[in-house]
């Protein structure tokens, strides 16, 4: 049975880190010494689950996190730095800290480390989250032991619900944008000014103004979605702020 940590110290482990092409020698201490801090550690970069829900969810909360008393969130996967440093830049995880952990000596000491040869994977992970304080385990989210890669309870939903469970998970934005375009500045501006994190899709030879005419109804730039739900151009949006109390109404002069 894989071990829940609570009330324990973290592992006393040096990660091997690249920043600015050069290596550089990371601690636990430095991540976690006198601060509060959410980890979530996954099998492996690039592997479906973890590109496709588990860091960009995190990616997507971890300012809401911050904002409620987490001073960083931070990966953990048994690969080496060039790995982490790429899969950071390709999943545009600016809000995270990645950390290789090359030779799963953080997450042997976890308790964390399984056997994935089956799948040419070697040593690995195992799917978790948790809450570490001053370097103390508060609380673990384990996934459940059994085949496959289960993925039900270390997700960033969950452990906000655990650190802020009065706070609302903000919805997720998407904002299609065209080149140039100043209308689709301004959206963005008002956007970033509302503190929204957004993922912004731009019309190229991809995605053209009949794709956006198709899913918007509408095929000039900008067009905002907010959890699922279509607020329109630039007009719409700011009023859609407004509305939501997220932005003063403009004093006609």
């Amino acid at each position: 049975m894989l071990p829940n940590k609570e009330g324990q110290q973290v592992p006393d482990v040096t990660f091997k880190t690249r920043k600015d092409d050069q290596w550089v020698d990371v601690s636990t201490a430095d991540l976690f010494s006198g601060k509060t801090v959410v980890v979530f550690s996954l099998p492996g970069a690039y592997t479906p689950t973890c590109s496709s829900t588990h860091l960009p969810r995190f990616n997507e909360l971890a300012n809401t996190f911050k904002a409620n008393g987490v001073d960083d969130v931070v990966c953990i996967s048994v690969n080496d730095a060039f790995v982490m440093n790429e899969w950071g830049k390709a999943q545009e995880a600016e809000n995270l800290t990645l950390i290789p952990d090359g030779n799963g000596k953080f997450s042997e000491g976890m308790g964390m480390l399984v056997d994935k040869s089956s799948l040419g994977f070697g040593k690995r992970s195992w799917r978790y989250s948790m809450l570490v304080k001053d370097g103390v385990v508060q609380k673990m989210f384990i996934e459940p032991e059994r085949d496959g890669d289960p993925f039900e309870v270390s997700d960033a939903d969950t452990m906000l619900q655990y650190v802020a469970p009065n706070v609302k998970a903000p919805l997720p934005v998407t904002i299609f944008t065209k080149a140039g375009c100043p209308f689709c500045a301004r959206a963005k501006a008002m956007l970033n000014d509302a503190g929204l994190h957004y993922e912004e899709v731009l019309l190229s030879h991809g995605v053209t103004s009949r794709t956006l005419q198709a899913v918007a109804g509408a095929g000039t730039a900008p067009q905002v979605f907010v959890g699922g739900e279509k607020i329109g151009g630039s007009e719409a949006l700011e009023a859609w702020l407004v509305k939501s109390g997220k932005r003063q109404a403009a004093v006609a002069a």
